[in-house]
């Protein structure tokens, strides 16, 4: 959402004391905790951004994939801009990973799978074209058997529960819907931005 509206996001890592002074060095806003600041990883935050803004966004799990892919080219993909990440990562090349990211928590570091980022790979992958493995083909088949109700599906998860329990059920409107940005974020110079 916040690359569609032309701002500038930069990820880091979620437990790093530094994200305050590196945010001052970019220039960037810095999203915090949902309630504690301007911005978060709230999608309803990101429609203050402007386009040219700089957002440091630190998170749990997509900053550390994003962080840790070299010079391997990365997308930035979910339901919203599903077709659109597929076409970008085919100008790519014909090899392509979709990795749904799933969520860490705190305490303990434990990785829980989120059915949303399965689906949303679903999504994706189903506008790739060529063949496919057979986690991509289930991953594919998830977001079929969902596609004409997702925002119910994501209300009952496990994910959508703790957000409807917090108050953000609006966010489930703005992650269901699908095909309806035709940004693709691209991730270069520790920087996601338009990579169409």
């Amino acid at each position: 959402m916040a690359v569609s509206r032309g701002a500038m996001v930069y990820p880091h890592l979620f437990r790093d004391d530094s994200a305050a002074e590196r945010a001052k060095t970019l220039g960037a806003e810095l999203a915090l905790k949902r309630g504690s600041g301007r911005f978060s990883l709230s999608p309803e935050s990101m429609f203050s951004l402007s386009a040219g803004m700089k957002l440091l966004l630190p998170s749990l799990n997509g900053a550390t994939l994003s962080l840790g892919t070299g010079s391997t080219p990365t997308f930035a993909g979910c339901l919203r801009n599903a077709s659109a990440v597929a076409k970008a990562a085919q100008r790519c090349g014909n090899k392509i990973a979709v990795i749904p990211a799933g969520e860490r928590w705190i305490p303990g570091d434990l990785l829980r799978p989120a059915i949303e980022d399965w689906i949303g790979a679903g999504a994706i992958i189903s506008a790739l074209a060529g063949s496919r493995s057979p986690e991509a083909q289930l991953a594919v088949a998830a977001f079929d058997s969902v596609k004409s109700r997702i925002r119910e599906i994501l209300t009952m998860c496990s994910s959508g529960k703790e957000l409807i329990s917090k108050g953000y059920i609006g966010d489930i409107d703005y992650i269901a819907a699908l095909n309806i940005a035709q940004v693709a974020p691209r991730l270069m110079d520790g920087c996601y931005s338009c990579g169409n």
